[in-house]
């Protein structure tokens, strides 16, 4: 291997060597044809052929460092240099909902997070706690393993958003945006009537309000990187699970018909219990009074009917 390193040198500094004897023959025919005798004129030239490729070399290699500050820059856009959204949903199963509650606010408060909703329903062995989480992005998958060792995990769903170029859009476009803006009120400065006036007015007003939205979309974005969202439901031993099947068939359908007829059962009954008390307040006194009245009906006349009189015979004329 040092045989061979030493040969490729030779080869090297023989070219190198010819390649400067040639720059020099060069140099030499030109100042002879130009007819230019001074001696200082051949010493720079000799000396600017000589540098030549010592400047070339640099020129290569400041363009080789450019071209790997370039890549560096390309490299540093890392995972954890992007803006990412992460947002969580997961179900344990646990023994005690509260107990389970205060632990999972406990484990978002010490991760640097906050309890952003908090709701509950039951207190008995099918209780449902659902708590919403805001903790910090680089704690989220920390935070995820701690809540699924509380109980049982049930499901778990884990979704990100990369919205690097939309943040990086924003930027540009905010930055142009108040370019616009600055203009505008220089332009409000100078102006020299009331049309004017009021129409840099009006102008600078719809810049100064994009500018504002954009701004506002800009900290929405950064809060929703800097914060991850994790749903979590905490469920009791007797809960159902949030997604069971829908069951069919002929003895689910017999189930949910004899359970519709005995709700339905129970409203006629409420109403009819509802409506009892009017009925006897009502019922009995009109009741009495339609006996009353049939027993008048059937009372007979005491009076007899009068007779017409007895028709009285014709008179018969005399003969």
């Amino acid at each position: 291997m040092t045989t061979m390193g030493a040969g490729m040198d030779g080869k090297v500094v023989r070219r190198h060597g010819t390649l400067l004897a040639a720059t020099a023959l060069a140099a030499t025919l030109v100042l002879t044809g130009c007819g230019a005798g001074d001696d200082s004129g051949s010493k720079d030239s000799a000396r600017s052929a000589a540098e030549a490729p010592a400047k070339a070399g640099e020129a290569n290699r400041d363009a080789a460092a450019a071209d790997a500050a370039g890549a560096a820059g390309a490299a540093d856009l890392r995972v954890d240099q992007r803006a990412i959204i992460y947002t969580g949903t997961m179900r344990v199963q646990v023994d005690d909902v509260d107990a389970a509650a205060r632990e999972t606010t406990a484990i978002a408060t010490r991760a640097g997070g906050f309890i952003g909703g908090d709701q509950r329903r039951s207190a008995d062995a099918d209780a449902v706690a659902e708590l919403q989480l805001r903790v910090p992005a680089p704690k989220f998958a920390g935070v995820v393993e701690e809540i699924a060792k509380l109980g049982r995990q049930q499901n778990r769903e884990i979704n990100t958003q990369d919205v690097t170029e939309e943040t990086v859009d924003l930027d540009a476009r905010i930055t142009s945006q108040r370019a616009r803006v600055d203009s505008a009120r220089r332009l409000l400065t100078r102006a020299t009537s009331i049309t004017d006036l009021v129409s840099l007015e009006n102008e600078l007003g719809r810049r100064e309000a994009d500018l504002a939205s954009l701004e506002a979309k800009k900290r929405r974005l950064a809060d929703l990187t800097a914060l991850s969202t994790i749903t979590v439901s905490l469920a009791g031993p007797a809960a159902k699970a949030a997604d069971e099947k829908a069951e069919t068939g002929f003895l689910v359908g017999l189930k949910g018909g004899w359970k519709a007829f005995v709700v339905s059962l129970t409203v006629l009954l409420t109403v009819l219990g509802a409506l009892l008390p009017w009925l006897v307040a009502l019922g009995v006194p009109l009741g009495v009074l339609l006996v009353v009245l049939r027993r008048r009906r059937k009372i007979p006349a005491l009076v007899g009917p009068v007779s017409a009189p007895p028709p009285v015979p014709a008179a018969r004329s005399a003969p």
